[in-house]
């Protein structure tokens, strides 16, 4: 990655025509070829960019550009839509290059693997005296995120989601529908789990007589949330 802060200014033709004027900018050079313009401000969004396939050109400039002050052009051209960004180098205040290596992508916490793992291993998140009978029990249209067994012998269904909306109910109506036809499961209660459930899911749920539960994942990883609590 080339990271060069400069003064210069930016014009992008193509399908829409921007014209950035002469100012002191960061300019990233990715090893995919990309180029970001970016701003002291607006956070992590750039002023400009030109994204992969591209290819990055450093021309010297005409005689009215140089006699204007530029030292280079940075042309960069989009390989499939034709599209170009022109940067006009006038001082270059800092150049660097780094090797960053692989990137072993964002590993995200808190997604619905990690809600089903700790529930799993919390039951009475659910309700006491419960057991935990599978993960992943599988039925004819897809596999049910939890099977859990209360102490009078029925089978509970346990569709998991961050955020629960009314297509996690329909999806868990269909599970109980299935599993209600095994006589080895019957009777069979579902319970919509979730960090987050939607109004509109909540009242679903209760008209397909399905109970809904929410989910709270700092609690049951162990971790204070900051929340204030009775007990």
């Amino acid at each position: 990655m080339r990271l060069v802060i400069a003064r210069c200014s930016v014009d992008y033709t193509g399908r829409l025509n921007a014209h950035l004027p002469l100012a002191t900018r960061l300019l990233v050079h990715k090893g995919d070829g990309s180029l970001l313009v970016h701003s002291d401000g607006g956070s992590y969004k750039p002023l400009n960019w030109m994204s992969p396939p591209c290819r990055l050109d450093v021309e010297l400039p005409d005689e009215e550009s140089a006699s204007a002050g530029v030292l280079e052009h940075w042309r960069v051209t989009h390989a499939k839509t034709g599209d170009a960004l022109l940067v006009r180098i006038y001082e270059v205040l800092h150049d660097s290059s780094h090797e960053l290596g692989i990137d072993p992508g964002l590993q995200k916490d808190g997604v619905e693997a990690d809600l089903q793992r700790l529930l799993a291993e919390q039951v009475d998140v659910i309700g006491e005296n419960l057991t935990l009978v599978r993960r992943e029990f599988p039925t004819a249209i897809g596999p049910v995120d939890l099977l859990l067994r209360d102490p009078a012998g029925g089978t509970i269904a346990v569709e998991v989601k961050r955020r629960g909306d009314i297509d996690g109910v329909e999806q868990l109506t269909r599970y109980l529908e299935l599993l209600g036809r095994d006589p080895h499961l019957a009777p069979v209660t579902g319970v919509f789990a979730a960090q987050e459930i939607k109004p509109q899911a909540k009242v679903l749920a209760a008209d397909r007589g399905i109970r809904c539960v929410t989910l709270d994942y700092e609690g049951m990883k162990g971790i204070e949330s900051g929340a204030p609590r009775l007990f």
